[in-house]
């Protein structure tokens, strides 16, 4: 039986909408928003506003990709949450007005959840390898840094995350520290491909257990040029390959090092990674590495999956359709946590 899943993904600045015949994928439209570019960061209202204006372009954009109509749509999969809060209300109200209005059901769909399931999204001309359960997940992004154990599509165990900051913040502030443009990650791994990354060091913090911590790391980056630019007004210009090359190993070592410990304690030898910074040309070199080291077996998104996007949003609810997991018209988004 073939089931045809709408996903959206409205969860920050980009409006993305995809379908899914059963587990592969049809379609991924993502329309993203450059007016955040001159503010050097997303601006909520501005988002929100866009994706109120992107959204019906965006899902009727993929429904004639994909050569389907609205009455042969099963389910629709929204991002409930975390998020920004007036992002995620577009994306929300219009999956339920979608669903109601057909009269299937909907599905909400947890944002970190979707990245890890990323990896089970397969196409028409091609099955890819997936990872067996149980395996370990390195969820890492601009607003979350966490290691989940995944027992099962919908089974997962958070067993380390971050206390504060994100690794996805600190490339961005990185960035920002070396006047370098949005978003800060992409410009960073660039420039680190020019750099000696043994240039400069800078202090690992010692958190217990499997959590991350990062706020240190970036004002511990920020007093260094700080105190640099003082005696050299044109530091950052001729250290900025170098400077670059240097937080990224420092940000990568942070989490290698806590990843080969959850390894290590759960004895797990399938390991992935997702999220927006799984992108990162290091982090991508340096897992496959260990990989060999340890015998792992290596599981890396492609790259149209590790940012936002809603064929991640679909993926889970084509796992969530066949257990007949819905939500109601009530259901509200949320900006933090896991509901």
């Amino acid at each position: 039986m073939k089931t045809y899943i709408l996903g959206i993904e409205s969860s920050c600045d980009d409006t993305s909408a995809a379908v899914l015949e059963n587990n592969k994928i049809l379609c991924n439209i993502v329309s993203d928003q450059d007016v955040h570019r001159k503010y050097g960061g997303v601006v909520p209202e501005l988002a929100s506003r866009a994706h109120q204006q992107n959204i019906i372009p965006v899902v009727d954009t993929a429904l004639r990709t994909a050569g389907i109509k609205k009455c042969q749509i099963h389910a629709v999969a929204f991002t409930r949450g975390p998020g920004l809060l007036g992002s995620l209300l577009v994306g929300t109200s219009f999956a339920k007005s979608f669903a109601l209005g057909l009269n299937i059901p909907l599905i909400e769909v947890d944002h970190l959840q979707a990245h890890i399931l990323a990896h089970f999204i397969q196409t028409k001309e091609k099955n890819r390898k997936v990872p067996s359960f149980p395996f370990l997940c390195l969820t890492i992004s601009g607003g979350h840094t966490q290691i989940v154990l995944v027992n099962d599509y919908l089974d997962m165990q958070i067993i380390g995350r971050t206390i504060d900051d994100a690794a996805g913040e600190a490339f961005d502030k990185a960035a920002k520290i070396l006047g370098l443009p949005y978003p800060g990650g992409p410009a960073i791994d660039m420039l680190a491909n020019e750099g000696d990354q043994d240039r400069f060091t800078f202090p690992k913090p010692k958190i217990p257990e499997l959590d991350f911590s990062f706020s240190g790391l970036k004002t511990s980056f920020l007093y260094f040029v700080r105190d640099r630019l003082k005696e050299n007004p044109d530091f950052i210009e001729q250290n900025k390959a170098d400077l670059s090359a240097s937080i990224q190993k420092i940000i990568i070592d942070i989490l290698m090092d806590k990843l080969v410990e959850a390894a290590t304690e759960t004895g797990v030898k399938e390991i992935a990674i997702a999220g927006g910074v799984s992108a990162n040309t290091l982090i991508r070199k340096r897992l496959t590495e260990t990989g060999k080291e340890l015998s792992w077996n290596v599981y890396i998104p492609e790259f149209e999956y590790s940012t936002d996007n809603a064929a991640m949003i679909a993926i889970v609810g084509y796992y969530k359709f066949l257990k007949k997991e819905f939500a109601d018209q009530k259901v509200v988004p949320y900006a933090r946590g896991r509901k």
